[in-house]
């Protein structure tokens, strides 16, 4: 294997230290067997020698899926690199790409806590970045939904966010390893790899600017939720099985914000989203009463939040 350029080294130090302080840090890196995440760990490996351990979740979906895995581990006793596969501990149900993603990160976030890691890298970069913007604005996501991928959430850290595809497959290409080809990544079937197809043939779209504007969006998003954050001291009235909230003057995203809060103070399991919220909202305006989840809400000028009574049984 050839030594990382020292370039490359310098860049991704820096690019993680600007989501953590590095010192100390146990760094768990969650590595597929793709392009991308070997690049992540090479980059992680060579910038942070010493304090790197390695995780692959294997979701049993596909025959070549443990050999993959094993090829991770090769790479990782190849660097040094601490290295285990994990697989969910329960069957994935629903949408396929959707119940892996939850299944993969709660394997990860329990091996960290066994490992000691401080934080989990992932390997999104600003093709991904692109691409989930223009699918979510393809389905007419809001300011929160158009942040598109966060650079950190909780112990999950991103720190190739900013980093094109291209350039991490120059990293893997120099050190001389090849990758994992994962056949799902070509299914069109699938709402990323049709977007990722469309992006790659429209040689219109610029995709460093529309990370740019997913970057800004989370910016809009976190003083939004600043200012939600304020009003709630004034406009939510918070009863042990109750809330009170004076929606009145308020911009329709404040009063969304705002009646998540109360919401999720009578039901901490209920996320309403798109029309769902949208349609509460709108009744609630108009004075009337709704039942959401485990939640009861009356409209008027004073929207009031209470456990809704229990359905009885025939």
């Amino acid at each position: 294997m050839r030594a990382v350029n020292s370039a490359h080294i310098d860049r991704f130090r820096d690019d993680l230290s600007a989501l953590i302080n590095p010192q100390h840090m146990q760094l768990g890196v969650a590595v597929s067997g793709g392009g991308d995440s070997l690049a992540l760990l090479l980059l992680a490996h060579a910038a942070f020698s010493g304090r790197v351990s390695a995780a692959t979740v294997d979701h049993q979906l596909r025959p070549e899926a443990r050999a993959e895995a094993e090829f991770v581990a090769e790479r990782c006793r190849e660097l040094g690199v601490a290295h285990i596969i994990l697989t969910p501990s329960a069957p994935i149900s629903g949408s396929l790409q959707a119940g892996a993603r939850v299944a993969r990160y709660a394997a990860l976030e329990r091996w960290a806590d066994e490992a000691g890691c401080s934080v989990i890298a992932t390997a999104h970069h600003i093709d991904d970045q692109a691409e989930t913007l223009l699918m979510r604005l393809n389905r007419g996501a809001g300011v929160a939904g158009l942040a598109g991928i966060r650079a950190q959430n909780g112990r999950i850290i991103r720190p190739v966010l900013g980093w094109r595809r291209a350039e991490l497959a120059a990293v893997v290409a120099d050190a001389g390893w090849d990758s994992v080809d994962d056949p799902s990544n070509h299914d069109a079937n699938f709402d990323r790899v049709a977007m990722r197809q469309h992006v790659a043939n429209s040689d219109w779209l610029d995709v460093k600017h529309l990370a740019r504007s997913a970057a800004l969006l989370a910016e809009a998003n976190t003083a939004l939720d600043w200012a939600a954050d304020d009003l709630i001291k004034t406009r939510l009235v918070f009863g042990a099985n109750s809330v009170k909230f004076d929606p009145i003057l308020l911009p329709r995203e404040l009063r969304r914000r705002l009646t998540l809060r109360a919401l999720r103070h009578i039901d901490p399991n209920l996320e309403p989203r798109g029309e769902a919220l949208v349609g509460l909202i709108e009744a609630l305006g108009r004075g009337e009463t709704r039942t959401l989840g485990q939640a009861l809400i009356r409209g008027g000028a004073i929207w009031r939040f209470a456990p809704a009574q229990p359905r009885r049984k025939n």
